[in-house]
């Protein structure tokens, strides 16, 4: 079948590829219909490695697909074809301590689409797990449906917050996580969110999202801000989702005493983690690595109206564009938040 392969650093090809998909009796074949680019996709393609995952070998890129149900194995119960879905793209090992312990994002041995060396799904047609493909609502498009797979993250984030309703979170960064986790903190009962970046347009977007607060942080500091909202109390929660260095150590600033942090961004240095600052607020700190147990609740609150991810699509290739499309991912203008691939 033909898929967008990165054959190696900064090389792509739109070419045919052998792939052996059986379909098992608890599988499904999709036909993939939208497929989002990610942040670890294009850095896959500009760098070939992420952490201790390496690219090797020719690997089909894409993890964040909706389509629809073509073909389903004979012990499937749930699906049928013609179903608009959208699939969890981490298989983990269903016997390891992990999964049997409800962790499953955790699992050593999950195969993750365009994680290498698994193959990913931009690509015509995939073979999925049922149990990891979710109908979606008929009122959610593809282009959502391929949207829950970052906005899992978001809500995996807010479930670590342990958000109390009325709650101020600060949400640093606002890329697409950023974005989609400041919806998910609203969802979970935030009355407002800060959020901070210095691209003004990606702040002009988020302050159309709901009562949301931007503060270009090249021009404002942002414990005044919250200092200013808060009475001089501080956030609840703070959301690091930018994957700064720099930001990361300075999460504690802002929050308030007893207030928690989660941190979402993956930064490509260490981390200056100040301790004491930490100490002093008895700040309860949380990590997160991908998601797990979330995609009904997404597709439910998505369905229900209660979170709108429409305004983060702000760009569609085709496939056959799809090398131009990565390589537009890669140099990303302020005014872009979320590119998609069409089949």
């Amino acid at each position: 079948m033909q898929a967008l392969v990165l054959e190696k650093v900064r090389q792509l090809s739109l070419r045919p590829i052998e792939l052996d998909e059986p379909l098992g009796p608890h599988d499904v074949r999709i036909k993939i219909h939208t497929v989002g680019i990610c942040g670890s996709d294009v850095h896959y393609y500009t760098h070939g490695r992420i952490g201790p995952f390496i690219v090797e070998a020719p690997m089909v890129l894409g993890h964040e697909a909706s389509g629809t149900v073509i073909e389903t194995g004979t012990a499937v119960k749930t699906l049928r074809p013609g179903d608009r879905v959208c699939m969890e793209p981490g298989i983990p090992d269903p016997n390891s301590k992990a999964t049997r312990l409800g962790l499953y994002n955790l699992d050593p041995a999950v195969r993750f689409w365009a994680t290498p060396p698994v193959h990913g799904c931009l690509r015509p047609t995939v073979v999925h797990p049922e149990a990891f493909t979710f109908k979606v609502p008929d009122n959610v498009s593809f282009g959502e449906a391929a949207m829950v797979e970052p906005l899992a993250v978001g809500m995996h984030a807010a479930n670590k917050a342990q958000i109390r309703p009325g709650d101020l979170a600060v949400v640093i960064g606002a890329g697409p996580i950023g974005l989609v986790t400041a919806l998910a903190a609203l969802a979970g009962g935030c009355a407002r969110v800060v959020i901070t970046d210095v691209q003004q347009p990606k702040l002009d977007l988020a302050a159309k999202l709901g009562p949301i607060v931007p503060v270009n942080v090249a021009n404002e500091k942002l414990t005044d801000v919250v200092n200013r909202l808060t009475g001089g109390w501080g956030a609840d929660i703070v959301f690091e989702a930018s994957g700064s260095a720099r930001a990361a150590a300075s999460v504690f600033e802002a929050l308030c005493p007893g207030g928690r942090v989660v941190f979402i961004g993956m930064p490509l240095e260490p981390v200056a983690y100040d301790v004491v600052a930490a100490q002093v607020k008895e700040a309860r700190v949380e990590h997160v690595f991908r998601y797990a147990h979330v995609y009904p609740r997404a597709l439910a609150l998505m369905g229900s109206g209660k979170i709108d991810v429409k305004p983060l699509i702000t760009d569609t290739f085709s496939f056959a564009d799809g090398i131009r499309a990565f390589d537009f991912a890669t140099r990303m203008p302020a005014t872009s938040v979320k590119a998609q691939i069409v089949l």
